[in-house]
């Protein structure tokens, strides 16, 4: 499995950059807004997560027609190369990703939250597909039976291109653990959840055995 980072803050792409587990990015407009940046400045901020990121960056497009997400989804397609336009699971979108993935620019469709929606974001030609979880536990449903069923209903079909499906809306290490079990390629979380991954208190209660018993040695 493969992590992608969900934010649009520059300090903690670094920071999880440096860790050497982030494959990419994604943002929408609510991760950016939570930046305080402004819309003048919004294309530049995308380059800025370029060039931090050598993976794929999802940037989310903000037109609800179909003419619109083309427009836009070409403009930031030529920001860097590794952008990835952001499309929502929509009739319209699934019309804007058929144009955009024709032209050769690839295209994450989001906001997914069934099996139908992911096949038809397959048939339009879209690279990634974004099954959300979290919304599910939001209205009391089971969010990973739904992304299960995303996994096997996309594999069991040969699309003509390459589609990852990124487990999305990830809110917990054990999110990220049944995500990887049952196939998901990527899971895109927050910076707090890419952290918690690598915390366990036996972990931590090892350190502080090695740590006393190294300190007996030097004291001896």
């Amino acid at each position: 499995m493969k992590f992608f980072l969900d934010t649009a803050d520059l300090a903690e792409i670094e920071e999880a950059a440096s860790w050497g587990v982030v494959a990419g990015v994604t943002t929408n407009p609510t991760l950016y807004a939570r930046t305080g940046g402004n819309l003048d400045d919004f294309q530049n901020h995308i380059k800025r997560i370029c060039a931090i990121v050598d993976g794929p960056v999802s940037a989310e497009v903000t037109g609800e027609m179909r003419d619109e997400m083309i427009k836009e989804g070409r403009e930031l397609a030529q920001l860097a190369d590794n952008v990835v336009v952001k499309v929502p699971t929509t009739i319209e979108g699934l019309a804007a990703t058929k144009v955009l993935s024709e032209e050769g620019i690839k295209v994450n469709m989001t906001l997914c939250f069934s099996v139908p929606q992911a096949i038809l974001a397959a048939r339009a030609g879209a690279s990634y597909i974004s099954p959300f979880i979290g919304r599910f536990d939001d209205i009391s449903e089971d969010g990973l039976a739904q992304l299960s069923d995303v996994v096997t209903a996309i594999n069991n079909y040969d699309f003509g291109h390459d589609v990852e499906i990124i487990a999305a809306s990830v809110r917990s290490a054990n999110h990220v653990t049944q995500s990887a079990l049952m196939g998901a390629d990527i899971a895109t979380v927050p910076f707090k959840v890419l952290g918690n991954l690598a915390k366990h208190p036996l972990t931590d209660r090892g350190l502080e055995s090695f740590k006393k018993d190294w300190e007996k040695v030097v004291n001896a």
